[in-house]
């Protein structure tokens, strides 16, 4: 079955590394147990650059889908990427808009399945405090722990 929708956002968890005290999680989910894909970038890096990363790597989709995404990412150049790749973003405009647009407010309750997943992944001791100093370890256990959610 294709996906109807895709989720994204972003998780900041408390730590020093080379950009700060923090470290994002971006990731793209499909519903609340399922992720497609993810990075992690230092606290102080961009959402919205890491999210048009993560739609690329996507690639187009053969079938129109919702792409509901965090406040953050809600500027014209993944907007209109999204719609290039066969999305349909979902997102509310910011408040200073001259010109905000009208979406689906409905749809977008089903953002909270990526937080839910994000909920998840911290209710692993070792994602949440983050003991990990190599960035490959750490993904690696988000892995892990994604695929013990998948499993449950």
């Amino acid at each position: 079955e294709m996906l109807r929708s895709l989720v994204g956002s972003e998780m900041c968890i408390r730590d020093r590394s080379r950009g700060g005290w923090t470290t994002k999680l971006h990731m793209v989910a499909a519903n609340a147990e399922c992720a497609l894909n993810f990075s992690l970038t230092p606290g102080n890096a961009g959402d919205a650059p890491e999210g048009r990363r993560l739609l690329v790597q996507l690639g187009p989709m053969p079938a129109p889908c919702s792409l509901l995404m965090d406040g953050a990412y809600e500027g014209n150049e993944t907007t209109r990427l999204g719609r290039e790749l066969g999305f349909t973003p979902v997102v509310p405009p910011n408040p200073n808009r001259l010109k905000p647009w009208e979406y689906d407010k409905e749809l977008y309750k089903r953002r909270n399945e990526v937080e839910r997943l994000f909920r998840r992944l911290k209710g692993f001791r070792r994602v949440f405090t983050r003991f990990d100093k190599l960035d490959v370890m750490f993904l690696a256990f988000v892995v892990f722990a994604l695929i013990v959610i998948a499993l449950k």
